[in-house]
């Protein structure tokens, strides 16, 4: 079992107002969210963590580029579930790789599995590059494992400022998310600062309070901006309309970037990786890589690379009926499913195959709440098949309760260099109510 570490010292005495600041949500739905207590990491495992989620994410923008390159619009629409208006700019190469966070598991016997990639808005931004550094003040003879994440921060903003400045764009970035959402207000606010410590000017934004002219730009006020970052899903961007006269104002906002009048952070391209059926294409495109070259001339993966496949990655595909047929349990999860939504375990495979055309969603009826029609929305995607891999059991006892549940070891890679952990203790599908427990390395000297 994972070993962790509680702080001896109240929520009120760790919990300062600098931290209540930054981290307002540290209580989430009347419940603790950032927990009193470190989770512990081994030196060595905090190499391999590091080691592994850079060459994943090696893996994830050279695939990337592939399909950007030589798959075709049917195949982003069908198989990566690519909404329409999406296709154009997701298809643009921009050499920025920006914020992305990669989820671990570290089975009971220490193997480690990469299950997937987010790589359009990933947040837990201010817990793992300040709430990690303040909680360790009361762990000295522990080492941090998430020192490189500001230093990163401002390293991606300074790249992307170089960039849009070449594109006419200028070097002001402005920030968005919905104000009324204390975690992503705080995340988005967290990336500015970083940005404004580098020099860059930056103002924050609501997301209600955009304004686009199409065709001409996208506003705050009289202030026309030209770099924005958003904590915001592209998914949902894509549909926004306008609440008077229906206008399809996300997509007006896509075809300003895609007409060079609008850098986005991260851009569209992420689309394509934060789409799960990126992971069955890679694992489809490792299966048949021995064969690339008699239909495109190249082969995609070196030998090297599909180590680090078979190392990291796990079996995943359009259909369950490998996994039924083998009688191997497996998940099941929706292209964008997010916070545990759509995502089922299958640990004991029937003999006939559960892999549907149709939606699995049961309920024929309306949905009648905002619950229901968020479930619906993340059931009725389409879905993706990959192989179950066991998750390490963990507890945490605190001055305010026993926290029992499974680690999933979440881990920031920015600009393709690994920046920070964001260890999260929840049930065997990770969801809204799992809690965050700081990453804290145990140092080789202390064996």
């Amino acid at each position: 079992m994972r070993q962790t570490r509680a702080l001896p010292y109240t929520r009120a005495q760790l919990f300062t107002p600098e931290i209540e600041q930054r981290v307002p949500y540290h209580m989430m739905y009347e419940k603790p969210y950032c927990l009193t207590a470190l989770t512990l990491y081994q030196a060595h495992e905090w190499e391999q963590l590091r080691i592994g989620s850079e060459q994943v994410d090696h893996l994830y923008r050279k695939t990337l580029r592939f399909v950007q390159q030589h798959l075709p619009d049917d195949y982003l629409l069908q198989q990566l579930g690519i909404h329409p208006a999406l296709l154009e700019g997701a298809r643009q190469d921009i050499p920025l790789d920006g914020l992305t966070r990669l989820d671990w598991i570290i089975s009971p016997q220490g193997e480690l599995k990469c299950i997937e990639n987010n790589t359009d808005t990933p947040s837990g931004v201010p817990e793992v590059a300040f709430l990690e550094q303040e909680l360790l003040r009361y762990a000295s003879d522990l080492e941090p494992a998430s020192a490189l994440m500001n230093s990163c921060i401002q390293k991606m903003f300074k790249q992307a400022v170089d960039y849009y400045k070449g594109q006419g764009l200028g070097e002001v970035i402005y920030f968005t998310s919905y104000d009324w959402h204390d975690e992503d207000r705080a995340n988005t606010l967290y990336m500015m600062e970083q940005c404004i410590a580098l020099g860059i000017e930056a103002t924050y934004v609501p997301l209600e309070q955009l304004q686009i002219i199409p065709g001409k730009g996208l506003y705050y006020g009289q202030e026309r901006i030209y770099i924005l970052y958003r904590l915001y899903p592209l998914e949902y961007l894509v549909e926004d309309r306008e609440a008077d006269s229906e206008r399809p104002v996300g997509e007006d906002l896509l075809q300003l970037v895609t007409d060079g009048k609008l850098g986005l952070l991260n851009p569209v391209q992420h689309i394509v990786t934060q789409s799960k059926g990126f992971m069955a294409t890679i694992w489809s495109l490792y299966e048949r890589n021995a064969e690339m070259a008699d239909y495109t001339g190249f082969t995609l993966f070196t030998d090297e690379e599909c180590e680090w496949i078979q190392q990291y990655l796990l079996p995943t595909y359009f259909t369950d009926q490998v996994f039924v047929q083998q009688q191997i349990p497996y998940v099941v999860k929706g292209f964008f499913g997010r916070e545990g939504l759509g995502t089922h375990l299958i640990e004991q495979p029937e003999t006939h195959s559960l892999d549907r055309p149709e939606s699995t969603y049961r309920d024929d009826s309306t949905p009648q709440t905002e619950a229901d029609e968020i479930d619906a929305y993340y059931e009725n995607q389409p879905k993706i098949y990959q192989q179950l891999h066991p998750m390490e059991p963990v507890s945490v006892t605190t001055s305010e309760g026993t926290f029992d549940g499974y680690l999933l070891t979440g881990a920031f890679v920015i600009g393709g260099q690994f920046a920070g952990l964001l260890p999260r203790i929840g049930g065997k599908v990770t969801d809204n109510l799992a809690c965050y427990c700081a990453a804290a390395i145990v140092p080789s000297s202390s064996f």
